[in-house]
């Protein structure tokens, strides 16, 4: 296949060399001019993915013209640029018989949108052309062929199985699904829970307090999924489960870095200030909380932890009153 990236942070520059190790001529599009040149001269991403080398079979350009009739789209953007980056590049990439892959975790600030749904929205494509790539993977490590699984979901089944053919390697396996709401939100929703965990950590919490909060907080997770469509199994599975387990315990994990960080009594602006990527889930944390007012859906962890980033909340005031909430069944 001729398959675009679309971003080059270390995800992105990651899925490209996935796609290249499988045989696809392979266009990496980084927005920045001056990125796109400092990584064809150096062919490293050092500022994302230092030590893994940039293939030459990987061409990487800036120029928009590069991205016509490729087959294969993947944007690895932040969630809440992709709106504008995905219509800046509509002219060049909008067809209809190309597959477009989201590999963005997020939730669409204003108007609620997954990440699928912002593309098709922009580009104009049927929804059955896009697809969710979701899963415990963290860039550092299958640019390293440490071993992977994860999964593509489309409303298209045939579709997502196109997806998981294109990314086939030995290291990273790739599973099918056609429940692109509960993967996407399943992805989206357990950053929050992992700036839940580092936040446990920073407070110097033990194991006790992160099992708790990781269980409940699936709980959370498949409550909202279910009321907004998603299937249940979804959020046992790998962009689910598989997924919180990763992020909540991983030195890679950018969510759960600003957790650690907050718990140890920093402050929001100041840590992602110092920040070069985007945690992705300090913004979800406002669409959770939404959306779980607007369909009327307890998330308390969710509804404590807005307080702790966006109202100056103390994280172990937040605990206190979590831990001492009404008693409940556990399935609730």
């Amino acid at each position: 296949m001729n398959a675009a990236v679309i971003g080059a942070g270390g995800w992105g520059t990651a899925l490209a060399r996935v796609l290249d190790e499988c045989g696809h001529k392979v266009t990496l599009w980084p927005r920045r001019e001056e990125f796109a040149k400092l990584l064809r001269d150096k062919r490293e991403n050092a500022a994302y993915l230092p030590g893994i080398e940039l293939p030459s079979s990987i061409e990487i350009t800036h120029d928009e013209s590069a991205l016509s009739g490729n087959d294969l789209y993947v944007f690895a953007l932040p969630s809440q640029a992709t709106q504008e980056v995905v219509r800046s590049l509509s002219k060049h990439i909008s067809h209809s018989n190309a597959i477009y892959v989201s590999a963005s975790k997020g939730i669409e600030r204003k108007t609620h949108m997954r990440v699928t749904q912002v593309i098709s929205s922009a580009l104009g494509v049927d929804s059955g052309r896009t697809v969710a790539l979701s899963g415990p993977s963290h860039a550092e490590e299958v640019a390293r062929h440490v071993p992977t699984a994860i999964v593509a979901a489309c409303e298209d089944h045939d579709v997502a199985c196109e997806v998981q053919t294109a990314f086939f390697r030995p290291y990273f396996r790739v599973y099918s699904s056609s429940d692109v709401v509960g993967v996407e939100l399943a992805a989206a929703l357990k950053n929050v829970i992992a700036i839940c965990a580092g936040i446990t950590d920073g407070a110097g919490f033990g194991d006790n307090t992160k099992g708790a909060l990781m269980t409940r907080g699936l709980a959370e997770m498949r409550r909202l999924g279910i009321a907004l469509g998603a299937e249940e199994h979804t959020f046992s599975g790998l962009a689910g489960l598989g997924d919180l387990v990763a992020t909540c315990g991983s030195q890679h994990s950018r969510n759960r870095f600003v957790g650690e960080q907050i718990g140890r009594g920093r402050k929001l602006t100041e840590i992602l200030n110092e920040m070069k990527m985007v945690a992705e889930g300090v913004i979800t944390t406002e669409s959770a909380k939404s959306l779980a007012e607007l369909h009327k859906i307890e998330m308390p962890i969710v509804q404590e932890t807005y307080k702790i980033l966006f109202e100056n909340k103390d994280p172990r005031e937040a605990t206190n009153d979590l831990m001492t909430r009404d008693l409940k069944s556990e399935r609730w």
